[in-house]
């Protein structure tokens, strides 16, 4: 392991680093291209169709964004253009992964009335930290963690207006 990184700069991984965040990340496209389309061919109706495809869709660009991205940042990192901009496609796809895993959950169950407009928030909340990775890229490292928790817990307020009732189904 490398020394920390600087303030608004970013970590510089080992070669082994390198070679690890390749390996794990690739290793996952197939399973989740197969897992997802197990999901969408196991769905019983349209609405299970269409989640299964936006969860699907964002597992598979996770992994593939981020295999590519790490390839390029130990292999072609003299590139510095094409690695920046991969970078960049890297921690956006985050935000959007984020937003697809709500997806079954917000979609396919009873939540309440709070859950209707979750389900456009979470991805105006990804729309809005895609435009926060292109404007503020590196520069302010604890704002983008916050995005990441904000966006990631937010979501979890539809509990309070869940009907208790119907909770287990």
């Amino acid at each position: 392991m490398n020394h920390r990184a600087p303030a608004n700069g970013r970590y510089k991984p080992t070669c082994y680093e390198h070679a690890a965040n390749c390996y794990t990340h690739a290793f996952l496209i197939v399973p989740a291209i197969v897992g997802s389309a197990l999901l969408h061919r196991l769905s019983d109706d349209c609405w299970e169709k269409i989640t299964a495809w936006i969860y699907g869709m964002g597992l598979c660009a996770l992994f593939i964004v981020s295999t590519v991205f790490h390839i390029v940042s130990w292999k072609k990192s003299h590139l510095r253009t094409v690695e920046h901009c991969f970078h960049m496609c890297d921690r956006m796809v985050i935000y959007f992964f984020i937003a697809a895993s709500y997806a079954p959950w917000l979609n396919l169950r009873e939540l309440g009335p709070l859950a209707s407009h979750m389900r456009w928030f979470i991805w105006l909340m990804a729309a809005g930290g895609t435009i926060y990775v292109f404007l503020y890229h590196e520069k302010y490292k604890v704002v983008e963690l916050f995005f990441y928790l904000t966006m990631g817990f937010s979501p979890a307020l539809v509990v309070t207006s869940m009907d208790p009732h119907r909770a287990g189904v």
